[in-house]
């Protein structure tokens, strides 16, 4: 029996990267040329290149590459059962003091296959052969079809022990020639399915669960019964609906177009892999088949023979041939699931169409059952053109247009909500009747996309800005305020102050980037989308502090989230400026009464309060007036202490957790200022709230 080194591979990788020592390798390294030959980490490691490669890729830590051995077929049924994956390579083995050659792959011609990073001793020579662990970080460097001469110190090779052949403490050399190697995914990050891929596919993928897939593969028990196996053509389903066990779903979730699928293993299954009738399919597993582990089959209740499947008894493991043969990738065009688009045929280039630009299509419009209801670009009917975003469509086909790319053609699946509602609809060849989904099959044959700010030159952008925003004022008059809001977003964007600007320039840009927040805001306000108009008018206030109309819509959108303060706040700058404005005015009676509602709801809560502290109630009745003698905010997002002294030296600190919007209001009553935050009396109002009448205000 041999006994290999049991060097860790992983302290042989992980360096100190920090330090670079004298002839090691590394990422800025030139390419070596044949008959090159370079020091590769710090352990005494050489490669000299032999013969080069093709292509650039090379095999990482995990994979699996193949070189020759002679080993026979039983002994490599039995690694596989222990999960001793391995690389297709060639190797010659040689001791540097006599150059006598102590293992071959060559004189039989048969490859050996092995897992790059894992250990590989305890066999004789003859069944895996006289493999080391330290050729690993030498094999990651080589590209498929190379040739390289590695030498191995005694601690990278068979160190004090040795092997058949080769003395203690030896320097070896080994010619190693890769052939190929597989790449092995752990799917679940636990060991359960172990994914080999045997062929790799295009750069499209992996499929996600709305796409559209079709999957051919040949499923198996242990005794090689086939429990299911689709045609040639294969088979299409959604990954989401699932098919056949959760296992495959799995797997295509980590697959590309083309990719074909080998050796899901649950590593729990060894034991039962050992037997003879496991190892002729172990045999097969090795040309391309997944393991998968028992609940990600059928688990312990198995399956029933119905007309599909036959019996699966419990706790079975299935082997399963998986190729990717295409996928229709399908998006959540309006994040709701009510449009979706089924890409039946990729576009040019990764340029799509956008907002406001023309595009050409044609389609077949249809309804669920396929009846057709309008048709356009075929025969003699020209095709559609529109501009997108300006509602000459409906909602869903224009905004799954927008995402579309030259000549792509997409499935679109538009659900009322964004189609014709709940009307009946007289379309070309047929009625669409109310609460009805429909389908589009649109090619996209052209667009011209709306030109991009940073494509134009100043003059260009103040015009453009003017039209949007001129675009914003006529839909806003017809009720169109989504639509206004987003003009007036674009005119804005077209004016940013993303490049330098002339001092005439920006005497016409500034009115006009106020004119379009504020129009932004009473779009908002219409909207109720009241924190975007706040957020529009204090960009206003930051330029113009004393804009009237700011500070009356951002006064108008804090009393639309209760929050009245700030909003009574902004109606006293606002009177203070133009005192004899009517609007503010009216808002400020408004405000009152929202103001004494909010009152009458503070005083039940507090009362309520006060009522569960009878002791410090009765005291609170007691006492006229208090004085605040500290006021602590705790955490501003949530609750805020307020610290209270009673005035009399009998009775101890009152401590009560009031809310944010209430210790805020009080504090204003109480004027405390930067100077003066020693004492302060509370007024009548605020001390009868204290003792549960209905004066205070916040």
């Amino acid at each position: 029996m041999v006994q290999f080194s049991k060097v860790n591979i992983k302290d042989f990788v992980e360096e100190d990267d920090d330090e670079e020592e004298p002839g090691e390798e590394v990422e800025s390294a030139p390419p070596l040329n044949v008959g090159e030959e370079r020091e590769i980490g710090s352990k005494g490691l050489r490669k000299r290149l032999v013969k080069s490669g093709v292509g650039w890729e090379t095999p990482q830590f995990g994979d699996e590459v193949t070189m020759v051995n002679g080993v026979s077929e039983a002994a490599l049924l039995l690694d596989l059962s222990y999960s001793i994956f391995m690389n297709i390579v060639h190797y010659v083995g040689t001791l540097c003091e006599d150059w006598s050659i102590f293992a071959s792959t060559r004189t039989k011609n048969e490859p050996v296959t092995f897992k790059l990073g894992h250990e590989i001793y305890g066999y004789s020579v003859g069944r895996l052969g006289n493999i080391v662990d330290g050729l690993d970080h030498g094999i990651i460097t080589m590209k498929k079809g190379e040739i390289a001469s590695f030498m191995l110190q005694p601690e990278l090779a068979y160190g004090v022990s040795g092997t058949i052949g080769v003395p203690s403490n030896s320097v070896v050399q080994f010619e190693v020639e890769l052939l190929s190697w597989i790449i092995v995914v752990d799917i679940c990050k636990d060991g359960g399915i172990i994914k080999k891929i045997l062929e790799t596919g295009e750069q499209i993928g992996p499929p996600g669960d709305l796409d559209e897939v079709c999957v051919s593969y040949k499923a198996m028990l242990g005794d090689g019964t086939i429990v299911a196996e689709t045609p040639e053509e294969g088979m299409e389903f959604n990954v989401e609906d699932g098919h056949f066990c959760p296992a495959l779903t799995k797997a295509l979730k980590t697959m590309k177009k083309g990719e074909r699928l080998s050796s899901l293993l649950e590593n729990t299954l060894r034991e039962e892999m050992e037997n003879s009738a496991l190892k002729t399919k172990i045999s097969g597993c090795v040309c391309g088949k997944n393991w998968t582990r028992v609940h990600d089959a059928f688990g312990q209740k198995g399956h029933k023979s119905n007309n599909e499947l036959p019996v699966i008894p419990p706790d079975s493991v299935l082997s399963i041939f998986v190729k990717l043969l295409s996928l229709k990738p399908v998006v959540d065009v309006t994040g709701d699931l009510k449009v979706k688009k089924k890409v039946l045929k990729e576009g040019e280039g990764t340029v799509t169409a956008n907002d406001g630009a023309t595009v050409t299509i044609r389609y077949t419009a249809m309804l669920e059952d396929g009846t057709v209801f309008e048709r356009k670009g075929f025969g003699d009917v020209q095709p559609l053109q529109f501009i997108t975003d300006e509602e000459q469509v409906i909602t869903g086909l224009d905004r799954a247009v927008s995402t579309m790319k030259k000549h792509e053609l997409s499935l679109i699946t538009i659900s009322p909500e964004y189609g014709f509602g709940n009307t009946e609809v007289k379309m070309e060849f047929s009625l669409v009747q109310p609460s009805s989904t429909i389908l589009y099959e649109v090619e996209m044959l052209d667009f011209i996309r709306e030109k991009a700010p940073w494509e134009m030159s100043t003059s260009e952008r103040i015009e453009a800005a003017n039209r949007k925003k001129e675009e914003g004022n006529q839909l806003f008059k017809i009720g169109k305020y989504q639509r206004a809001a987003k003009k007036y977003e674009k005119a804005v964007d077209y004016v940013s102050q993303d490049v330098p600007y002339t001092d005439g320039d920006e005497k016409i840009i500034k009115p006009l980037m106020i004119s379009c927040w504020s129009n932004g805001a009473a779009c908002c306000l219409k909207l109720s989308n009241f924190r975007e108009a706040i957020d529009l008018c204090s960009k206003i206030l930051n330029e113009e502090s004393c804009n009237v109309k700011a500070l009356y819509r951002r006064a108008q959108a804090y009393m639309g989230v209760a929050e009245l303060l700030p909003a009574e706040l902004d109606i006293k700058k606002a009177l203070e400026v133009d005192p004899q404005n009517r609007e503010v005015k009216l808002m400020q009676k408004n405000l009152k009464q929202l103001q004494a509602e909010k009152n009458k709801q503070d005083a039940k809560l507090y009362r309520a309060m006060f009522s569960s502290k009878s002791e410090d109630a009765c005291i609170a009745e007691k006492v006229g007036l208090f004085s605040c003698s500290a006021a602590q905010i705790v955490d501003r997002n949530s609750r805020i202490l307020l610290i209270l002294n009673s005035g009399n030296s009998e009775h101890s600190f009152l401590v009560y957790e009031l809310i944010e919007t209430f210790v805020f209001g009080v504090l204003q009553r109480l004027k405390i200022s930067n100077d003066e935050e020693d004492t302060s009396m509370l007024d009548e109002s605020t001390a009868g709230m204290m003792v549960e009448t209905e004066k205070y205000s916040c």
